[in-house]
């Protein structure tokens, strides 16, 4: 006699299959490349995007990525003016961060978002300090081997100005005016790791 939950039971052996392969596929899907309509998918999170001249899109939502610090050289430490006076806040796409923390290396399509703040006080209830003021620019560092391969390390570097309004959009600058300073003294890979814990707690596996 055939049994009243056979159909049910040859139904549940579908979804179950179905199901796996969805697991196996999600897996297996690489982390998103940046501008790509993949990475405009990809959830809260999307990834700036590039047009096929170079052009980025201004970023957004960037500062809900992965945090890794704060590098700052004040003119009063720099006399007569330092070429870098304000504080950077610098994030990382989070699975570009995921990536380094599994291999210890930046992989092709990592995005870095550098965010200049002005100096504001000088003194808190806590002492005397550098304390942060307003936000005046807004910078990126792409690595991507198929759009940049004729740039060092194929890494690309964009400003969107460092005064408000931002621009739009913006092109590459010329490598000329990054690329040589990163690669003669950033710790690794064009990214001045040594200046970031997290960046090297996470290589380490700390």
């Amino acid at each position: 006699m055939r049994s009243r939950n056979s159909g049910s039971g040859r139904n549940l052996a579908w979804a179950s299959a179905v199901a796996l392969v969805w697991v196996v596929g999600s897996a297996a899907s690489p982390a998103p490349r940046a501008g790509t309509a993949q990475a405009s998918q990809s959830g809260a999170m999307p990834k700036p995007h590039i047009d096929a001249k170079g052009v980025m899109t201004k970023p957004q939502g960037y500062r809900h990525w992965v945090f890794i610090g704060t590098p700052i050289t004040p003119n009063e430490l720099n006399p007569p003016e330092a070429p870098f006076p304000d504080f950077h806040n610098v994030y990382i796409h989070p699975a570009d961060f995921a990536h380094f923390e599994r291999t210890g290396e930046f992989a092709d399509g990592t995005v870095i978002i550098k965010e200049l703040v002005a100096i504001g006080a000088k003194k808190a209830t806590s002492g005397k300090g550098y304390f942060q003021g307003e936000f005046i620019g807004l910078e990126a560092a792409v690595k991507d081997s198929q759009r940049f391969a004729d740039q060092p390390g194929y890494w690309a570097y964009y400003s969107f100005g460092h005064s408000y309004p931002l621009q739009e959009a913006t092109k590459a600058q010329p490598k000329e005016a990054c690329n040589t300073c990163h690669g003669a003294n950033a710790g690794q890979d064009y990214v001045f790791t040594q200046y970031y814990p997290v960046l090297r707690a996470a290589r380490q596996g700390r």
